[in-house]
């Protein structure tokens, strides 16, 4: 697929920079794909059980967002530093360097990925001292030639190392809402199901389930699963080349569990569409799929790096509750996939002309008209 067929013109006064006062406020915009004379509806987050199908399965994603960004300053210097931690690694022996074992009391290493900012180059062997009381040092070890960084956390403090990032760390909200972030997004940039840390964004679309929500969904005979799928930096990071197939996809880890795959083998049974809440969750449903077995998925765990674009055939997936995309990103070229380029712009038309907001924070999108194999 050529990039600039993913472009498209946004008013930046449509960016939400700050989620609506109830988790459930958004406005909805509901695309039909099997019937023609009703595209496009306005609607609300707070009546989507009126439009799921009854006895429907909907998908959440349960990935917890990781306070990831950490400030701090280099050791020896006092030069002002960024951290911006990607992932873990395995646990870490001691260095032999500054960090030479743990001392009496404090945690034991662990070594991650990370980006790092600051006024000159972060080089292996620096040894960054993260927010207040000494509670996370950060030795770096190796700069790969993308700039990305391995470096050793430990807590002199005592603190385990989940502790002092959780107790330290800025909830990452993404460039674009133009703020840092505070109090209220540890709560509203997580989703009602966040349960298994290791997420640096959050599965947008289940921003919106608030409990009383998901209570009318199931009184209205649907089914709620989850599965895990850690957002990475990658998913929102633009399309640069000009054709999307040569695009180098990035990895994300997933997890499939058996109760999933039993209740999309059960949905299957009763003939109800399975519902993805989120492209992340598309994601791994898709790449669980069962080869074998049409529409089933098999329970497995690992890397994905899945790129759907326009001509991918869906094998789980019937419905889509989604959120707006940016332009030039693999999401939205998914979301063509699923519901054709020039209806998804129409949407998106429609949206931009009725003052829906957009992005992380925005108004959601419910995609239907699949048949259910």
């Amino acid at each position: 697929m050529r990039c600039e067929l993913l472009d498209y013109e946004l008013p930046e006064a449509l960016i939400a920079s700050r989620p609506p006062e109830e988790r459930d406020g958004a406005r909805l915009l509901l695309i039909d794909r099997g019937r023609s004379d009703r595209e496009i509806e306005h609607a609300a987050i707070r009546d989507l059980d009126r439009h799921v199908e009854r006895g429907a399965l909907v998908v959440v994603n349960d990935t917890r967002v990781v306070p990831a960004r950490l400030f701090g300053s280099k050791r020896g210097t006092g030069g002002q530093v960024e951290l911006f931690l990607l992932h873990r690694l395995d646990e870490a022996p001691a260095s032999g360097g500054d960090l030479a074992g743990p001392a009496e009391g404090a945690a034991r290493p662990e070594r991650w990925r990370a980006m790092g900012r600051a006024s000159k180059p972060i080089r292996p062997g620096a040894v960054l001292d993260l927010e207040r009381d000494g509670a996370l040092v950060a030795e770096v070890l190796e700069r790969a030639e993308d700039g990305v960084l391995t470096v050793q956390l430990s807590s002199p403090a005592g603190l385990s190392i989940a502790a002092a990032i959780d107790a330290y760390g800025h909830i990452p909200l993404p460039p674009y809402m133009g703020r840092g972030d505070d109090a209220s997004d540890r709560e509203r940039y997580q989703t009602i199901f966040a349960r298994v840390p290791g997420a640096v964004a959050a599965p947008t679309a289940g921003l919106h389930l608030s409990p009383a929500l998901v209570e009318r969904l199931r009184a209205n005979g649907v089914e709620i699963a989850s599965l895990t799928l850690h957002v990475g930096l990658g998913t929102f990071q633009p399309v640069t080349a000009d054709d999307l197939d040569v695009h180098p996809m990035h990895a994300e880890v997933y997890s499939v569990p058996e109760a999933t795959a039993a209740a999309i083998a059960r949905a299957r049974e009763r003939r109800a569409p399975v519902v993805a809440v989120g492209t992340t969750v598309v994601r791994a449903l898709e790449t669980a799929a069962d080869p074998a077995r049409a529409g089933l998925v098999r329970a497995q765990s690992g890397e994905t790096r899945l790129l759907i674009q326009p001509g991918y055939h869906f094998r789980v997936v019937d419905a889509l509750l989604t959120n707006f995309h940016l332009p030039r990103s693999t999401l939205l070229a998914l979301v063509f996939a699923f519901a054709g380029r020039e209806r998804t712009l129409r949407a998106y038309r429609a949206a931009i002309d009725a003052g829906y907001r957009f992005y992380s924070y925005g108004d959601a999108m419910l995609i239907r008209g699949a048949s259910a194999p």
